[in-house]
Order: structure tokens, then sequence, then C-alpha cells
């Protein structure tokens, strides 16, 4: 809390909660400590940045009045959520009965003598979703967080889950290799029938070409016929 003659600002600075593409919104309190009525005013730096509801207006004797500041939203965070922003809070005693429509500009120059009251507030940007801290274990050695059990279960069970898989994986090829071979000897078994059915089959044209060459052909036949009829016809005649 900022005190001053005329009136108390809390808090002294404007923290906003800091979240890309959305607006942000903070307040400040400022009570009235005197017998008087107080105008204020509220300047910034970055105009076009904040909204401030109600910039001016009066606080009267003993009263609170409550100011909102709302931070459009941003396309961009600074370099390490640092703002340069700062507002300017006037403050000054007005005339009895004066209304907020009655404060003007002029009412804060320093000229003639004037008191005016003023209040710098710097702007602090807070994460919009800070990480939650790690809690530690007690001092009297308590085990390890639950989550922490959990995980190292987890790591156990992804452990037992790959060896069994790689177990699998060797017991399912293992039976491939043994597949393989077994067909690979039955094939080496039929080529060999194979070779030897055409083997078999080689040997029993050749017997049948021999056969059929060791008879008479019909030719044959024919040409003896005849030649024993031109012997029996020449001995009858003899």
């Amino acid at each position: 809390m900022s005190t001053g003659d005329l009136i108390n600002i809390q808090p002294t600075e404007l923290k906003f909660p800091f979240e890309l593409r959305k607006q942000s919104t903070c307040s400040m309190q400022l009570t009235n400590k005197t017998e008087k009525y107080v105008a204020f005013k509220v300047k910034t730096t970055n105009p076009k940045k904040y909204c401030v509801r109600p910039n001016t207006g009066v606080v009267l004797p003993g009263s609170t009045c409550n100011v909102t500041v709302t931070m459009q939203a941003q396309k961009e965070a600074p370099p390490d959520m640092q703002c340069r922003d700062k507002f300017l809070l006037q403050s000054v005693v007005a005339p009895d009965g004066t209304t907020n429509k009655d404060v003007t500009s002029e009412m804060f120059n320093k000229e003639n003598g004037r008191v005016v009251e003023e209040f710098k507030l710097r702007v602090i940007y807070i994460p919009a979703n800070p990480p939650s801290p790690v809690p530690e274990g007690s001092e009297e050695g308590t085990p390890p967080r639950a989550s922490m059990q959990e995980n190292g279960n987890q790591n156990v069970a992804s452990y037992e889950d790959v060896s069994r898989s790689l177990e699998e994986t060797k017991e399912k090829s293992s039976e491939a290799w043994s597949l393989i071979s077994k067909l690979t000897d039955e094939k080496a078994s039929a080529l060999q029938q194979n070779k030897r059915l055409l083997q078999e089959l080689e040997l029993m044209r050749k017997e049948i070409s021999k056969s059929r060459a060791g008879g008479f052909s019909l030719t044959f036949v024919v040409l003896l016929g005849l030649l024993g009829f031109l012997i029996g016809y020449l001995i009858k005649r003899v």
C-alpha cells in the first residue's frame, strides 16, 4: 500500500495474468484519507494497450474508489516476460461537491502552487498457467510420490512387455526357420524323386527302341513272301 497525504493506493503494482490472444484485467483501490474531496487521474505510457475505467474521478472524504485496468489481447509475449509499461496516478484536492463530470485536465496542472500528488505503478506479467511445484519427500524420509512409483511401475511393466514381445518374436522366428528347413528338405527330396523317375523313363524308352530294332518290319515280311513265291514258280518250271 502506498500512503500519501491525500489517498492510499493498493496494490502498488499492476499484475496481469498473461496469456496470448486473451484480455487480462486487474484492479486497484483508491482510498481518500482526508475530509476533503480528492480528484484523481490515471495515465499510462501505452494508452493503446490499456483501457482504464474510470480513468478520472472523485473520491469522497473517507471513501474508496475501485479502478479497473484492462490489457488488450497480445499476439506475442515480451522477452523474459518483462514489461516496461508504467502507470501514473495523479491526485489533487477538489472543491466540495465536485462530481466525476467536473474533473478536467487543468485540475492537475502544477501551476499557481497547486499540490498534485503523483504515484508511479509498474506493470508485472504473471503466467496464466504457472507450472505446479514438485513436492519433495518429507524430512522423515517418506517414500517417493505415488506418481513416481506409478511411473516406475509403468516402466517395469513396459520392460516386461518388451521382453515378452521379444521372446514371442524369437519363438515365432524359430518356428518359421524350422518350417522353412522342412520345406527345403521336402523340395530336395521331390527333385531327387523326379530325377530318378526321369532316368527310369529314359531306360524304358531305350528298351522299347531295342525291341523294335530286333523284330521284322512289315515291309521285310512282304519282300520275303514275294521272294519265296518267285523261287517256287521257278522250281515248277524246271
